[in-house]
């Protein structure tokens, strides 16, 4: 099983693959094997940042609420 990528590595593939794509040098069937890989990338970021946001919204509750609770 592959290891996990950082949500950092996954961005920077993506790029990668924004650059390519960009380029137009590609096959036809390369095209599509990169745009495919790229929307599983922006599917598995998307979800990592809701990941994140969940988790600061946790420890913004943990810790007495949000920036109005000064």
């Amino acid at each position: 099983m592959p290891e996990k990528k950082t949500f950092e590595q996954s961005m920077g593939r993506l790029e990668e693959i924004v650059a390519d794509l960009e380029k137009n040098e590609k096959t036809l069937d390369e095209t599509i094997k990169l745009f495919e890989e790229g929307l599983l990338l922006v599917k598995e970021c998307d979800a990592r940042l809701h990941e994140f946001q969940d988790r600061i919204d946790e420890i913004i509750k943990q810790n007495g609420g949000g920036a109005d609770a000064d």
